[in-house]
């Protein structure tokens, strides 16, 4: 016993400072991949048994609501026909760069993290299908989280409630940028360092900003729940519940952001200092360095 408490210390030492170990890991998930499918079994026996022992009423039912949301979504397509359209009218007047789809691929989970102070996540995607660490994870809702580890037939995501997770937003009323911390809980998150008198508002909607590079701009990561101003204090206790379902969802997007698009030579500006620096006139004399 005590040499496995020495073996298990060294080992979370050795995963802790070094980064070795995540190809260590990739490769034991690799072959543990196997029983988390043989785990995922009885789930799906569950969900097809249930399918197919429901009565005709309740089949019926469940076909008119599923007709009732293609419709109601076929009306927001329709509109945001128009509005993309006239988007592009727009950014072409400005000159701006054309926005680009991002691709993606499908993927089903397949275990939770047992551990009540993570949460994280296991889905049926890995390295053969082009997954990769950082990768942004959606539902149906809006943003899940980030791929943090990746082995061949599988990936582990960090979602957003996560107390390590972080990421840049902005409000999507006003533009303003923060940053959005999970806090432990999957129906509460944190906007941290919010002035006092930032114009942040209950029900904004919290939405990627872009910054860092690593999730694309505009998805949907949470709504603005609570916003406390306390007197004396400069900073503000804004609470936000994600709009993704994370304890329901079973089906995600992986997104592959689209590259940035090159810079021309031409408009890439020049660096080098010149030799000889000129002197405006109406800024006053030069001093003895300028001369």
């Amino acid at each position: 016993m005590l040499a496995c408490a020495v073996a298990a210390s060294v080992l979370m030492f050795v995963d802790h400072r070094f980064t070795r170990m995540e190809e260590v890991r990739a490769q034991l998930t690799t072959v543990v991949a196997p029983i988390q499918w043989l785990v995922a079994v009885p789930s799906d026996i569950l969900a097809w048994g249930s399918l197919a022992l429901s009565d005709q009423r309740g089949l019926v039912e469940e076909n008119r609501r599923l007709r009732e949301q293609i419709l109601h979504l076929s009306h927001r397509v329709q509109h945001m026909s128009s509005l993309t359209a006239e988007n592009v009218r727009l950014r072409e007047l400005l000159g701006a760069a054309a926005r680009t789809e991002a691709e993606y691929i499908t993927a089903e989970l397949l275990s939770l993290d047992a551990d009540p102070f993570t949460h994280q996540m296991v889905i049926d995607r890995g390295r053969r299908n082009g997954v990769y660490v950082g990768q942004p994870v959606l539902d149906a809702s809006g943003l899940v989280g980030q791929v943090t580890a990746v082995s061949a037939y599988s990936s582990r995501v960090l979602m957003v409630a996560d107390a390590s997770h972080a990421l840049p937003i902005q409000v999507n009323r006003n533009g303003l940028r923060f940053v959005l911390q999970g806090s432990g809980q999957y129906d509460a998150l944190r906007v941290v360092h919010v002035p006092d008198t930032a114009d942040i508002r209950q029900g904004d909607l919290l939405v990627t900003s872009g910054l860092a590079g690593r999730f694309p701009s505009g998805y949907p990561v949470a709504r603005v729940t609570e916003v406390v101003h306390d007197p004396g204090q400069p900073f503000a206790r804004v609470t936000a519940e994600p709009v993704a379902r994370l304890q329901r969802s079973r089906h995600f997007l992986l997104i592959f952001p689209p590259a940035p698009p090159p810079v021309p030579e031409d408009e890439m500006w020049d660096r080098e200092l010149p030799e000889e620096a000129e002197v405006d006139a109406s800024l006053g004399p030069a001093t003895e360095e300028q001369e």
